[in-house]
């Protein structure tokens, strides 16, 4: 501070006002410069705030936009992304900077717009509750929860959901702003155990002091980092979604606590088709669809997690499974077998078993001493071994080597969840290893088969997502920060050649490496992560892997893991919702229905069915005893794309009439003229791709 105590202090006044009111004074001249994404510059006074910034730009603006992403251009760094805070808009810039700022179309406004909603909830929860205690409650992909735990004698059932949507509504109208301040880890302690709050005390005892905030709105205080909405005045339409068991920080051992969906919207209307698409999710269940289909099924009996495929299901992947085999034929892929178990020495020198170690099934002993196996977790280990069991030349690079490999992981009963949470499932898996001047190549080479699939399934609306370390916990992944950088950096070339726009996201890295994960959106605008790419330079170092180069001396190949489909039962289910069971027409288990309408039919069907079958189009008969009208309507909802009714006259003139699910009908056809159009149909389809 510039001026002196004993000149400037006033009884009346106080030395503090008079400094302050001059420290403002000098802050005026203090310029700083804020740069735009669109690259123009310009200039505030220093401590002006984003909601400022925006004010300036237009009214609009500033109406529109909910949180602000800031970067110090004092920060530097290799990569772009590096040194980006999400911000409240009320937070003051202090120096030259970058600046984004967001409106609800971007994540990072839809994170904070849905965190402040689950404190808006839990807000609501703390007044017709008494007692209750909070755990905690963050943003999710679609919404947010809370994590809560009733006084006793309270529960909290679905019932009471329109109650709770009410007192929301009513605190939001007060338009209460939310109070960020900082506090010491003590204060906290006394603050949250004086009211209760066994379970917020419990993350303050992790929390380093000097480093604790709260957000104060109305009468509620939550320990929280942000960031927020300046006040609750944006959320104008919330819905409490669901209620569920969960435990207190997802282990079993801790106490049970009730889970409490909801979601939010800055307008009703975005509400009402959010619900309307929940409607139609659940129509497009694949756990519905999968059952009406006779695809597959589970048994308590057989075990929880463990999917059982019927023989149309069953048809169904194995289908799946030979187009991808073509594919990696074409693409120089060699296919491999592995055992179901391994001994756990292969998965202690992986990495596996430290990492996974907790989510793996219960070792399996035999009667020799010391003999101990695993059911296998992951296939890579098995196929590390199958590269060091020739030895190798750099001509003989890239090795690239395939499996559909069974795997197992042990997941809570509560966290299974049809096709898409299992306890055993299939992986499209595939390694390659290869010279550290091929990875980019692979890579670019793995991004076209999952470019090719995803085409043939029509999951034409993708992203990509680049999962990097987390660089403020580095300790949790094996391996150099040289080795790192060499990955990372590869998947973000590959992505730049390829001209894949990608989103990096820190922390969401494999523990042995970088990859990059496809987004795609199913037919109703749900997003679904599904092929997967991997770079990783430390399994090769782990198992010793070794090549002779062209200098005659041993080298460390890169291995490159692969997984288009992800896992067999998760792209199933997922393909399922996306289609709605529709299924394209060279992959739907069956592709004609014939009808006899009456039993003096049925011979000349089944006679239909072995003409069609001949010519390798899949075909069932329908002879119930049942009306006309009352077969085409059920085999309608099988998704049978076609129907081919015969009667008397058909039978006569060796025709068919054609019915086409969801078209109209294309008359009648000769047997021939129709096995013809399916197969020139299936023929086109593949030929794309």
């Amino acid at each position: 501070m510039y001026v002196k105590k004993k000149q400037y202090f006033c009884p009346r006044i106080g030395f503090c006002a008079v400094v302050r009111i001059r420290a403002v004074n000098i802050c005026r001249f203090i310029m700083i410069k804020v740069q735009f994404p669109d690259g123009s510059v310009r200039e505030y006074e220093s401590g002006v705030t984003p909601l400022q910034v925006a004010e300036r730009i237009s009214t609009r603006l500033a109406q529109d936009i909910l949180v602000a992403s800031v970067k110090p251009l004092s920060v530097v760094s290799e990569k772009e992304e590096d040194g980006w805070v999400i911000t409240e808009l009320n937070a003051p810039l202090g120096e030259d900077c970058l600046i984004k700022l967001h409106k609800w179309e971007d994540a990072e406004a839809k994170h904070a717009f849905w965190h402040t909603s689950s404190h808006l909830m839990a807000e609501a929860l703390q007044e017709l509750y008494p007692g209750i205690q909070f755990g905690i409650g963050p943003a999710i992909e679609n919404g947010f929860y809370y994590d809560v735990y009733p006084a006793e004698g309270q529960v909290i059932k679905d019932s009471d959901f329109p109650a709770i949507e009410a007192k929301m509504m009513e605190l939001r109208a007060r338009k209460e702003s939310l109070v960020k301040r900082s506090i010491a880890k003590a204060d906290a302690l006394k603050e949250f155990g004086d009211k209760g709050q066994t379970y917020k005390c419990e993350l303050i005892a992790d929390l380093e002091d000097g480093h604790i905030t709260t957000y104060t709105q109305g009468a509620f205080t939550d320990l929280c980092r942000g960031p927020h909405l300046l006040s609750t005045e944006a959320i104008k339409a919330v819905k409490v979604l669901s209620c569920a068991a969960a435990y207190w920080r997802g282990d079993e051992k801790r106490p049970m606590m009730t889970r409490i969906y909801g979601i939010s919207f800055p307008k009703k209307a975005m509400l009402d088709e959010y619900l309307a698409m929940l409607e139609e999710a659940k129509k497009r269940d694949h756990r519905k669809i999968g059952k009406e289909l006779e695809l597959f099924m589970f048994s308590d009996m057989v075990g929880k997690g463990l999917p059982i495929w019927l023989p149309k299901g069953t048809a169904l992947r194995l289908r799946l499974e030979d187009f991808l085999k073509k594919i990696q034929k074409r693409y120089g892929y060699q296919q491999v077998m592995t055992p179901h178990i391994g001994g756990k020495q292969l998965y202690v020198t992986s990495g596996h078993w430290d990492h996974y170690g907790k989510d793996s099934f219960q070792p399996i002993t035999t009667p020799e001493e010391g003999e101990v196996y695993l059911l296998k977790p992951m296939n890579c280990p098995h196929h590390c071994m199958i590269f060091r069991n020739t030895p190798r030349s750099y001509k003989d690079l890239p090795l690239r080597i395939a499996e559909f490999g069974t795997v197992y992981r042990y997941e809570q009963s509560g966290e299974l969840h049809g096709l898409t949470r299992v306890r055993s499932f299939t992986q499209d898996d595939a390694h390659i290893f290869c010279r550290p001047d091929q990875v980019k190549d692979e890579f670019i080479r793995v991004m076209e088969i999952i470019e090719i699939i995803f085409k043939a399934l029509d999951f034409n609306n993708f992203e990509a997502q680049i999962s990097l370390r987390d660089p403020n916990n580095r300790e949790k992944y094996v391996g150099s920060d040289e080795v790192w950088e060499k990955a990372e950096s590869a998947i973000i070339e590959a992505c730049r050649e390829k001209n894949l726009p990608a989103k990096i996201e820190y922390g969401e890295a494999a523990f042995y490496g970088p990859k990059l994960d496809f987004m795609v959106k199913d037919a109703i605008g749900r997003r679904w992560q599904l092929g997967t790419i991997q770079v990783d330079y430390n399994l090769p170092e782990r198992f010793e892997l070794e090549y002779v180069g062209e200098d005659n001396q041993k080298h460390r190949p890169v291995m490159v893991h692969r997984a288009p489909f992800g896992s067999m039962e998760r792209f199933v289910a997922v393909l399922i919702e996306h289609t709605a069971g529709k299924f394209p027409l060279w992959l739907t288990p069956d592709q004609a229905v014939v009808l006899p309408i009456s039993e003096k039919s049925n011979e000349y069907a089944w006679k239909v069915k072995e003409l069609l079958e001949a010519q390798d189009v899949r075909v069932i008969v329908d002879d119930r005893n049942e009306k006309l009208g009352r077969k085409i309507r059920d085999n309608e909802l099988k998704r049978i794309p076609f129907m081919l009714v015969v009667g008397e006259k058909e039978a006569e003139q060796g025709l068919v009439s054609v019915r086409q699910q969801g078209a109209e009908d294309k008359g009648q056809m000769t047997i021939q003229d129709f096995a013809d159009f399916i197969n020139t149909t299936v023929k086109q389809q593949m030929n794309a791709y």
